[in-house]
C-alpha cells in the first residue's frame, strides 16, 4: 500500500512539473496519462555532421544543453554526411506520429553537403538548391504536423575552399587533379543559405544565419573552421552566441530563466520529512 501511495505521489509530480513546463495550454492534454507525462522539455537539434559533432568538447550543442541545465532535455539528431534529401527518410522516424510530447524546440540545420558541387570529389551529396528548399519545406511540415511549433531554421555555413583543398588531399593521401579543387565553394553554399532564408521568411519562421554571421568576424576562416568547413572550438562558441541569442528573441517564453527546474532544490528538502517537499511541489 505504501509503494503504491509513493508511486501515486510520483505520477502526480511528474505531470505538475509537466504543466509549469509546458509552454502551450494545448499542450496541458497529455498531462492527462502519467505514461506520457514528461519531467522536461526537449530540444531537438536536427541536422548532418555540424550537429552530429556539436556536442563535441565545447561544442555548440554542449554549451546549449548546459545553458538548459535541468530545464531541457537537448536531444542531438545529428547525422554526418546527409543532405536533405537522405534526411527526408529518416524525419518521419525521429518525429513519430506515435510521440506523444511533441519537442518544444526544433532547430533544422541542413546544406553544408546539399551544397557540394555535382561535378566534385563529394558530388554523391549533391542537391539542387531548388530540391533542397523543397526537402526543408518537407520536413519542417512534418515537425509541424507532429505539434512542434517553435521551429528554428540554419543556414549552412560559409565555406573556406583552401582549406577544403588541404583537407581533402590529406584524407585522401594524395594531390591530384580531383583533390586540387575544393568540391565546395562559398558561392555556391551562399544560394542554399539564401534558399533557407527565403523559405523561413515563406513560412514566417526564425532564421539563423551563419553564413553571414560568421563572415563578420575578420579571420573566421582560420578562427571558426577546422577544415573549412566544420567549427573550431571557437567557432563553436561563436555558433553557440549567436544561437542563444536567436532563441532568446525569437522564443522569449524558452529563455533558461522563464523556465523551472524540475523537482524542488536539495535546499528546501527537509531530512526529517523529505516527502513533505515533493507533494507540495506537486
Amino acid at each position: 500500500m505504501q509503494i503504491l501511495l509513493q508511486l501515486a505521489v510520483v505520477s502526480v509530480i511528474v505531470c505538475s512539473q509537466s504543466r509549469l513546463i509546458l509552454t502551450d495550454p494545448a499542450d496541458q492534454e497529455f498531462c492527462s496519462a502519467p505514461e506520457t507525462a514528461m519531467l522536461r522539455p526537449q530540444f531537438v537539434l536536427f541536422g548532418d555532421s555540424l550537429t552530429q559533432k556539436s556536442f563535441d568538447e565545447g561544442g555548440w550543442a554542449g554549451r546549449l544543453a548546459n545553458e538548459y541545465q535541468r530545464k531541457v532535455d537537448v536531444i542531438n539528431r545529428g547525422y554526418s554526411g546527409y543532405n536533405t534529401r537522405w534526411a527526408k527518410y529518416i524525419a518521419p522516424v525521429i518525429f513519430p506520429a506515435s510521440q506523444k510530447m511533441p519537442p518544444q524546440l526544433v532547430t533544422v540545420f541542413f546544406g553544408a553537403n546539399d551544397a557540394a558541387l555535382p561535378d566534385r570529389l563529394s558530388a554523391r551529396q549533391h542537391v539542387p538548391v531548388e530540391e533542397y528548399r523543397s526537402n526543408l519545406q518537407s520536413m519542417i511540415q512534418l515537425v509541424q504536423s507532429k505539434g512542434s511549433k517553435n521551429i528554428l531554421l540554419i543556414t549552412p555555413p560559409p565555406l573556406h575552399e583552401a582549406a577544403r583543398v588541404r583537407h581533402n588531399q590529406q584524407e585522401n593521401d594524395e594531390v591530384s587533379e580531383a583533390t586540387s579543387i575544393p568540391e565546395r565553394t562559398n558561392s555556391v553554399t551562399s544560394q542554399y543559405a539564401a534558399a533557407a532564408k527565403q523559405l523561413a521568411g515563406d513560412l514566417g519562421l526564425p532564421v539563423l544565419d551563419l553564413w553571414t554571421e560568421i563572415q563578420k568576424h575578420k579571420s573566421w576562416q582560420s578562427d571558426y573552421l577546422e577544415d573549412g568547413l566544420h567549427f573550431t572550438p571557437a567557432g563553436n562558441k561563436a555558433v553557440f552566441n549567436l544561437l542563444l541569442a536567436t532563441l532568446r528573441e525569437s522564443f522569449p517564453h524558452l529563455r533558461a530563466e522563464n523556465l523551472p527546474d524540475d523537482f524542488p532544490s536539495h535546499r528546501d528538502i527537509d531530512e526529517d520529512d523529505p516527502g513533505k517537499a515533493f507533494i507540495s511541489y506537486a
